[in-house]
């Protein structure tokens, strides 16, 4: 297992209208992919989805120097190039929920 970078990623993706379910098929495709590139050390992830149908997706960069080298790998990118086709990446507080002192969401098995 992995040693902790502490470097834990919170990325949002707010789905186009009618393209919930090829926004799930897509992310249930990214970590993977980011693990395979060596790129995301082996913490659990966890995704969450919000009140708007946003889909949060939690992770732990395997270093400071992966979170960049995913930009420059053909596989992520081929992912991040469908996610956009089928949403948006938003920030955290563009949610209503990231409002709340204790914000919550529904978990999602992807």
């Amino acid at each position: 297992m992995s040693m902790s970078t502490g470097i834990v990623a919170i990325a949002t993706y707010r789905p186009h209208p009618g393209k919930e379910e090829q926004l799930k098929d897509i992310v249930r495709r990214h970590l993977p992919t980011l693990r395979a590139e060596g790129l995301i050390t082996e913490m659990t992830p966890l995704h969450l989805q919000a009140e708007d149908g946003s889909i949060l997706e939690i992770f732990e960069w395997a270093s400071a120097e992966a979170k960049d080298a995913a930009h420059r790998s053909p596989a992520v990118r081929e992912v991040w190039g469908v996610l956009m086709e089928v949403a948006e990446m938003t920030a955290l507080a563009s949610l209503a929920e990231a409002a709340q002192p204790f914000s919550n969401f529904r978990k999602l098995e992807l």
